[in-house]
């Protein structure tokens, strides 16, 4: 049976092609990419249809909207995975915790050891990246990229954290590769083996330069209805 090319799963199909055809140009293994659906703003049922067709990772940019729809979700399909891809701030730390698998923003000390705390109390590991500025965008969140080896040190040391790998978002208006080129660079000298970057517009370059994991929304949704 063909798929429907503007439905979610028609959609989600197409992608799939064209991510490990990114990776057979950078002649990587294509299971070493893997896609995580961006559902902000995108409703439940939905998200039900990516379940159905298959995807089994997907992103939320805020805890609170996360917490409406994920705990129901996982507790009817065990095995999703959810990736924390928007700034956390510190009050929201024992809610990531509790609900995320992956939490893709840690980008500041207090946050660190707000993540160790919580992590100590529930007993439970999410994976951490540390999310790079690589633009040095004053408005955006992130870690400066001359800083990034001694905030990493610091995590491990000081707050006992294991860090799993890097992430960054390139300004909007910049080409993404040098961005992409410099996230690689880092995470290959911290010994780092994973890197999420690559967004809808962007993802088939991020794999060029060795993306891990990429964050797809509208390519599999549509435009969002509201911010």
């Amino acid at each position: 049976m063909s798929l429907e090319r503007d439905s979610v799963a028609g959609r989600l199909a197409e992608l799939r092609v064209e991510i490990h055809a990114a990776a057979k140009t950078a002649k990587r293994n294509p299971g070493s990419v893997k896609l995580v659906a961006v559902t902000k703003t995108v409703p439940a049922l939905t998200i039900e249809e990516a379940i159905a067709a298959g995807q089994r990772r997907f992103g939320e940019n805020r805890v609170q909207e996360a917490e409406s729809k994920y705990p129901l979700l996982k507790t009817h399909h065990p095995g999703l995975e959810l990736h924390l891809i928007g700034p956390l701030q510190s009050n929201k730390v024992d809610e990531a915790v509790a609900l995320f698998d992956v939490i893709e923003t840690v980008d500041r000390p207090k946050i660190a050891r707000a993540l160790a705390e919580a992590m100590a109390r529930q007993g439970k590991r999410p994976r951490l990246f540390v999310q790079v500025n690589t633009g040095e965008e004053a408005q955006k969140a992130g870690i400066a990229p001359q800083d990034t080896d001694r905030f990493v040190a610091q995590c491990r040391d000081e707050f006992g954290l294991s860090i799993d790998g890097l992430m960054c978002i390139p300004p909007f208006d910049d080409e993404p590769s040098p961005h992409f080129a410099l996230l690689a660079k880092i995470g290959k000298r911290l010994g780092l083996k994973e890197l999420s970057m690559g967004m809808s517009g962007d993802f088939a370059k991020a794999v060029l330069f060795g993306a891990t994991y990429v964050r797809v929304g509208t390519a599999i949704f549509g435009p969002r209805t509201s911010a």
